[in-house]
């Protein structure tokens, strides 16, 4: 959560990978350490194949989220999107505000699922 914490005010940058501006993948990949995937495809709506990175960085498959888990949702139809729990809330790169936010209360898109460290 420090980490992640760290980086609320990052401005967005699609495939940012740095304090210079972070996606919600890079920022996921900051936050918990791990290397971000060369080529995700969030926005092709794959969730088989969000899922398999997200298994290939060392997370796992959790029936509930807890602060610092990451919750993969579906704003749109062909899009996902990673945030962070916080237990009260959510960190994440917003593209609409610009910038990594943490906004309070539950997710305002579907949870496809939750994934936590091993």
């Amino acid at each position: 959560m420090a980490r992640a914490r760290a980086l609320l005010g990052v401005p967005f940058r699609l495939h940012g990978r740095s304090a210079a501006g972070l996606d919600c993948v890079g920022l996921a990949a900051l936050a918990l350490g791990r290397a971000a995937p060369g080529a995700y495809g969030l926005r092709s709506g794959d969730v088989a194949r969000a899922q398999g990175w997200l298994r290939d960085a060392g997370l796992r498959p959790v029936a509930d989220g807890g602060a610092g888990d990451l919750a993969l949702v579906r704003p749109g139809p062909l899009q996902l999107h990673l945030m962070i729990g916080t237990g009260a809330g959510f960190i994440h790169a917003h593209a609409g505000i610009g910038r990594v936010v943490e906004t309070p209360g539950e997710s305002p898109w579907p949870v496809i699922g939750w994934w936590g460290l091993i």
